[in-house]
């Protein structure tokens, strides 16, 4: 593509030179003859720049987007067809205007938007030691003009083309919008997540109505560069046409220019001292500062908070749809915040419009689901019937089984052009039966385990777990595969193109060469052991002890039969460090020295990289689970702080219910997805498994509020998107001409398996919003803190004041009694069904150690609690 673009004439002006400038934090380098940015440093890191400075000598031609440029659609208000003009486009030599004192460069750049029927103008300014973009658009003419769509480019460096892992992290950066109209912001972080972050904030009528992929730009999209966006402050224009009956974030406006009239339009580039400060720096620059608690994901049964901090008092506050949540104000903070309770009242995507003293509005993007149990239910549901695949003559070998689905068809997927998606194993493949099995790990259901078992009996452990010899411990890429001329006439659909690569033939479908399908297979073991070890007359063809020996042997098989990937973190990772507790917790001592030894020699290769997470992919947002994981259980402490600063740098914490907790995703729309293209994904797999280490990071320091609002959106994004009939998408579409979940289910699978292992219900007593819970509803009385559980399995609760970690392997914990003064706690458990379960298995973990009065730890360290349902007391040990 860069030696066809050479081939066409530079017309940005880089030979004619630039004029640099100092600011308080930031050097800036604008180039003489665009006046477009030619770089944005930090004032103490010449090295590092925010824009693709590498890149600017190959995008200097015409149509190639740069920091400085503005996109406009309008027309004449008695005509009916928008007209596009972009400063890219075409460029021209803009014209000078003289720089007042507080001017860095200001030019007339009508010149460059062709006939555009209006006068614009944009200056660089300095506003008290901070960079300011200022467009002035006139309208001198005589007809009063529709201004419909108005975007700014925003142009950083998060193009990764021929980078490395330590380049990358050293060179680029990760941006994310807050698209919540006069209280928006971008936010622009280096990938190591280490430093300051940039900050967009509007500055003068610059609400940030929508977010637009820069589609046209012509640097070319791949997994190393997800695209450019653009600041939209107007974006009526793009909704009557390219995105016209889709619901966007914001209600889209436009604005009227009358002859002689003219409107200025101003972003301001600040900076944050770290991620974790962003919000005290929107406070600082008085900018209108939201904070969810737990979010803006809003189970059905949850009593959640909001808390608004602005200088300005709450005018007005409106929902959208006006049935969708309930709203009432609960009084403010001690440092004035104010407070409000909300309940999410209608399923579905929901909308509050604030309204300030001052006329400035801001907007938050709100999901309502139903109770996370009532979500994980219909998922099993879906899952074991509309998904459950049963043909004995299927020729692949794949029933029966959970099979990929087609929720816009209505249809299983039995064929696709890749290969994986129809063949049970890859993430696409594996990822619907894996949901189907961790779902039985929160709540068992004796009716889908027994389809659960014909598969793993029938179809997993004979066919996707591949015989080599005398063992079955491989594990194939896809049973599916692309091979006529071994096959009957007419297997495979004349309406699919299989003339790619990614149709598989047989031998590369049997390739049991890629470490990243063992672990969907580690753990579909490992919930048979739990079924088989804690329950009654759920689980029995095998022993608990052969369904742990193969999750064991399925784990070693990773490493010794997939070495080449298995040098990197895998997604799901996570169950080996869990079977290896469990190994031990069964006194299984040489199994678990094994694993624990070939665990090491990975840790031991991670803690030589100065980012240990790379993978088959140039950049990826998965392996980090797992090297987080197992970096802390090593004491490589530093390896793991890495990795967490990596996933901070990814996984924001925005006023918005689809980016809030979103780890970064952009192509596996591509490899997992119906709607193949480019594009970040919302609550992707990587957002819950991506919580793992975020909560278990929080739960090592809970004075760390950050951290346990962006895990736990991350844990809650894996049941952001679920259906009301309980169809699990692979991740919801970023784009404005989509907003909508993909249509096929996918990878979704990998994801819930993080909600399954790590969903947990939170208490703490933040110094400034008072006590909280995630994850369930808190009642405060004059002396105890009472918080019923509302997370499917109810299984976890951590109790921040003490840093206790509670959890059941079987059993629930439906509510909590905190007592702060005497330290006392009680609990109000539950087996449920009795003659699955006549017990409560319960764990004690906590700095604060306590134990249950009046009950003895069993051989495996658990609290068998004996009645079905009775409230216990635990006594801190002295």
């Amino acid at each position: 593509m860069w030696e066809e673009v050479k081939k066409r004439p530079a017309t940005l002006g880089i030979d004619q030179g630039s004029n640099n400038f100092t600011l308080t934090q930031l050097q800036v380098g604008i180039l003489k003859t665009s006046q477009t940015l030619a770089s944005l440093k930090l004032k103490d890191d010449r090295f590092f720049d925010y824009t693709p400075d590498e890149l600017l000598t190959k995008r200097d031609r015409d149509e190639f987007f740069h920091m400085g440029d503005i996109n406009l659609s309008i027309r004449p208000v008695d005509e009916l067809i928008w007209q596009n003009y972009s400063s890219a486009q075409k460029r021209q030599p803009v014209v000078s205007i003289t720089a007042t004192q507080n001017t860095l460069a200001a030019a007339d750049i009508t010149p460059t938007l062709g006939s555009i029927p209006l006068k614009v103008s944009r200056y660089w300014d300095n506003i008290n030691g901070d960079l300011s973009l200022r467009f002035v658009i006139e309208n001198n003419g005589k007809q009063s003009i529709e201004i419909g769509s108005l975007g700014i480019p925003m142009i950083f460096n998060n193009n990764m083309d021929g980078k490395n892992l330590d380049t990358a992290h050293t060179d680029n950066v990760f941006f994310d919008p807050y698209i919540g109209m006069e209280a928006g912001y971008l936010q622009v972080n280096r990938l190591h997540g280490k430093g300051p972050s940039l900050l967009v904030l509007p500055q003068e009528n610059a609400a940030f109505e929508a977010y637009n992929p820069l589609n046209s730009d012509p640097t070319p999209r791949s997994i190393t560069f997800e695209g450019f966006h653009e600041w939209m402050i107007h974006s009526k224009a793009h909704a009557e046409t390219e995105w016209r009956g889709i619901e966007q974030w914001n209600e889209p406006t436009s604005t009227v220019l009358k002859p002689g009239e003219s409107k200025t339009y101003a972003l301001r580039f600040v900076l944050a001292s770290s991620i974790k400060q962003i919000e005290e720096e929107l406070i600082r620059q008085q900018r209108p500062v939201a904070i969810g608690a737990p979010g803006y994901v809003i189970p059905q049964d949850n009593l959640a908070k909001l808390f608004l901090k602005y200088p300005e008092a709450v005018k007005s506050i409106k929902v959208y749809p006006a049935e969708a949540l309930s709203i009432r104000p609960i009084g403010n903070t001690p440092n004035n915040w104010a407070s409000y309770q909300i309940v999410g009242k209608t399923w579905g995507r929901a909308r509050l419009t604030v309204t300030y003293a001052d006329g400035l509005i801001q907007t938050i993007p709100y999901k309502v689901i139903k109770p996370e149990q009532d979500v994980v239910r219909d998922l099993g549901h879906f899952l074991t019937t509309k998904q459950w695949y049963e043909d004995p003559k299927d020729p692949f070998k794949r029933s029966p089984s959970i099979i990929t689905y087609d929720y816009e068809t209505q249809s299983q997927v039995t064929q696709e052009r890749r290969a994986w998606y129809a063949g049970l194993s890859d993430e696409a493949g594996a990822a619907s039966w894996l949901a189907a099995i961790m779902k039985q790990l929160l709540l068992p259901n004796p009716t889908e385990i027994e389809k659960i078992k014909r598969f793993t009996n029938e179809t997993l452990f004979n066919n996707i777990q591949h015989k080599e010899g005398k063992d079955k411990y491989g594990v194939v890429k896809s049973l599916f595969y692309y091979e006529p001329d071994a096959m009957p006439q007419g297997t495979y659909s004349d309406t699919i193109n299989w003339n790619v690569w990614s149709a598989w033939p047989k031998k590369e479908a049997d390739n049991i060469g890629r470490s990243y399908n063992y672990p969907h297979v580690a753990a579909a073991h490992w919930v048979l052991y739990r079924l088989a070890r804690n329950y009654n007359n759920l689980v029995s063809e095998e022993s608990w002890e052969t369904y742990l020996d193969r999750a064991y042997h399925t784990a070693l098989a990773m490493v010794e039969k997939a070495p080449h990937y298995a040098q990197f973190g895998q997604m799901e990772g996570s169950i080996f460090l869990i079977i290896l507790t469990d190994l031990k917790k069964e006194g299984l001592k040489e199994s678990a020295e094994k694993l624990e030894a070939v665990m090491k020699e990975r840790a031991l290769h991670w803690s030589s990289l100065n980012y240990p997470f790379g993978s088959e992919m140039p950049w990826d947002s998965t392996g980090q689970e797992e090297v987080y994981l197992w970096s802390r259980y090593f004491g490589f402490d530093d390896k793991a702080q890495t990795t967490l600063n990596a996933i901070l740098a990814y996984m924001p914490a925005i006023p918005h219910w689809g980016y809030n907790g979103s780890a970064r995703r952009y192509w596996d729309f591509v490899y997992g997805g119906k709607l193949s293209r480019i594009e970040r994904q919302l609550h992707h797999y990587g957002s819950a498994l991506n919580a793992i280490p975020v909560l278990t990071e929080y739960r090592r320091s809970p004075e760390d509020f950050y951290l346990l609002r962006v895990g736990h959106a991350g844990m809650l994004g894996a049941l952001a998107n679920v259906t009301e009939d309980g169809f699990g998408p692979a991740a919801f579409h970023s784009y404005p001409s989509t907003l909508t979940n993909d249509g096929i289910s996918g990878d979704y699978g990998s994801g819930f398996y993080g909600y399954a292992v790590n969903s947990g219900t939170y208490i703490i007593n933040h110094s400034e919003f008072g006590w909280l819970s995630f994850s369930g509803n808190l009642t405060k009385t004059s002396n105890a803190i009472q918080v019923d559980v509302t997370t499917a399995s109810k299984a976890r609760v951590f109790l921040a004041e003490e840093k206790l970690w509670l959890t059941t392997d079987a059993g629930q914990i439906l509510a909590l009694q905190y007592y702060p003064h005497t330290k006392e706690i009680e609990l109000t458990l539950s087996s449920g069904a009795s003659d699955i379960v006549p017990y409560v298995l319960l764990n004690i973990e906590g700095e604060n150690t306590y134990s249950v009065d009046g009950v003895q730890k069993d051989k495996q360290g658990s609290y068998r609690i004996d009645n079905t349902s009775r409230k216990i007391k635990l006594i801190q040990k002295k």
